[in-house]
């Protein structure tokens, strides 16, 4: 492939990008397998370099992977769960929560062990019983005492592989990882190898949820290597070399308040300052606080469950308020409640103190019917909230983001293997890691929150709105209604354009503020070229700023 063809590219003069598997097409994805293609013809001859390629490929018809990554006992597992909305993921210490577990959807349940040389062997899954016939609060186990492998001898187990009916799974395939602060520094380094791989590797995770208890120096360093990675030696650019999208989570929230029926108050407060400190270095684009545990159980609220609440609900305050002092005091069996003492620490390992009383309080104010109950409390535990900032900030990027990570391993393939006509694409694979306007777009959110812009709040509203900070569709970007006519949008679009470009120019403004408004108004030409024609990736023919 001329060099020429790839240093114009589809995103200069929309030209058709031809690959073999897809045909023709536009924007960033099909360039991405074109480039992927062209190495494979130029590289082909070695088997080892042609798997790598070959799982570039791949990962673009892949759904999208984010990784669940934090120190221990972090609730890692337990959020995995509350967003699947089915009880999938041990959360109880064995040996399977020291393992990185990969969740995706399947047609029946499967767990899956592997070894590191390929073998594999079929897991048997324990289910645990509560109270009163109701399934335990820590959900299942998997048993890996007795695996049979289907090679002569056992081996050890190097990561699980989890096959599960779900419609989460089915948009998303989630990994879970060991803790980064065990106190085993083999445990500990099977979460650095996956999430900071070295070489050409593909880089497994395409976004990463980082769950957070406290901020400290083990936290902000984790996050520092999940950015930078490890490409110094491969010649990939060193700023993009990690997963483009980083969303952090106080997780545990409720803990922070003492379990009090104010305690996410208490969490936001957190949240807002470990924000302050991540997002100024772009170490995460959001913070999030989200009650892990709560959030599962409401997903999972049965309705023995709920008419425990009722009946709690119905004795004084002062009597449940002097019950809820403690775990240990609210299960007593010698505690005159109207709820049995097993399905009262049932129900405190499941909801905790704080989902206890914030449940009883919403039945006081009028909640009625265990579907209405775990609404509100999903509403209430900070999940409602995640989910939009994951479906803002990684499902409606998914493209960019698997492109990112399979430009990434690409550029490290070519830099790594020097010496073929593949040489010819590292500079276009580099120009497009560095200039395509989504990437940009990313980073600019990453730093809009924590950076004081000198713009009227309106503005810096519209400005993250433009960028896509609240959705990716044009009318959202926009800010006009779904159903706006398309000549409307394109008068939008044309105005904003228009408007960032001058904010760029001004002769007042600092080198930050003209590059986020000059990112503004190129935002706003790239949604000028989709209104006039039909749409075929987030920017199919952006043009470089001029």
């Amino acid at each position: 492939m001329p060099c020429d063809a790839w240093r114009c590219g589809v995103l200069r003069n929309r030209e058709p990008v031809r690959d073999d598997a897809s045909g023709v097409g536009y924007g960033l994805v099909p360039e991405t397998r074109g480039l992927v293609a062209a190495a494979r013809r130029a590289l082909g001859d070695r088997p080892r370099v042609r798997g790598q390629l070959d799982e570039c490929a791949r990962r673009l018809d892949e759904p999208l992977r984010v990784a669940l990554a934090g120190q221990l006992k972090a609730g890692k597992s337990t959020l995995l769960n509350a967003l699947v909305g089915q009880d999938i993921a041990p959360t109880d210490a064995t040996e399977c929560t020291r393992l990185v577990t990969w969740y995706r959807n399947g047609t029946a349940p499967r767990v899956t062990a592997y070894s590191l040389d390929g073998s594999r062997a079929d897991v048997v899954v324990r289910r645990g019983r509560g109270a009163e016939g109701l399934p335990g609060a820590h959900g299942l186990t998997f048993d890996l005492s007795a695996l049979r492998w289907n090679s002569p001898a056992p081996r050890e187990v190097d990561h699980l592989a989890v096959e599960w009916p779900s419609a989460e799974l089915a948009q998303t395939i989630i990994i879970d990882t060991p803790g980064i602060s065990s106190l085993s520094r083999e445990v500990s380094a099977r979460t650095s190898r996956l999430l900071t791989p070295g070489g050409p590797a593909l880089p497994p995770a395409d976004a990463v949820l980082y769950l957070l208890r406290r901020l400290d120096a083990a936290d902000v360093d984790f996050l520092e290597r999940i950015g930078a990675g490890s490409s110094g030696s491969t010649g990939a650019p060193q700023s993009f070399s990690g997963p483009l999208g980083v969303v952090g989570v106080v997780s545990r929230a409720d803990e922070i308040g003492a379990g009090r029926i104010d305690a996410l108050h208490s969490a936001r407060d957190v949240a807002s300052r470990f924000a302050t400190e991540l997002e100024r270095t772009g170490l995460c684009q959001s913070v999030i606080p989200v009650a892990g545990l709560l959030a599962f159980a409401a997903a999972t609220l049965r309705q023995r469950e709920y008419d425990a609440f009722e009946a709690l609900a119905a004795i004084p305050v002062d009597e449940l308020t002097a019950a809820l002092l403690s775990a240990d005091r609210f299960a007593h069996p010698d505690l005159p409640l109207p709820v049995p003492a097993e399905l009262r620490a049932h129900l405190t390992a499941r909801f905790g103190l704080f989902g206890i009383r914030l449940a009883v309080t919403l039945i006081r104010l009028g909640v009625r019917g265990s579907q209405a109950l775990a609404a509100e409390l999903s509403a209430r535990s900070g999940l409602d909230e995640l989910r939009t900032v994951l479906d803002v900030q990684f499902a409606q990027r998914a493209d960019e983001l698997k492109a990112h990570s399979a430009l990434t391993a690409l550029a490290r393939v070519l830099a790594a293997n020097p010496g073929s006509a593949a040489d010819a694409l590292l500079p276009r694979v580099r120009t497009l890691l560095a200039d395509v306007h989504g990437f940009a777009e990313l980073r600019l959110l990453a730093h809009l929150r924590a950076d004081e812009l000198p713009l009227p709040p309106d503005d810096l509203a519209e400005l993250n709105r433009l960028i896509g900070g609240t959705g990716v569709a044009p009318t959202l970007r926009l800010g006009l209604a779904t159903h706006t006519d398309l000549a409307t949008q394109r008068e939008a679009a044309l105005a904003a354009v228009q408007k960032w470009r001058a904010r760029a120019r001004h002769p007042l403004a600092d080198q930050f503020t003209a590059n986020a408004c000059l990112t503004a108004a190129r935002s706003a030409e790239g949604l000028l070229d989709i209104l006039h024609e039909p749409p075929t990736t987030p920017f199919p023919a952006l043009r470089p700023g001029r």
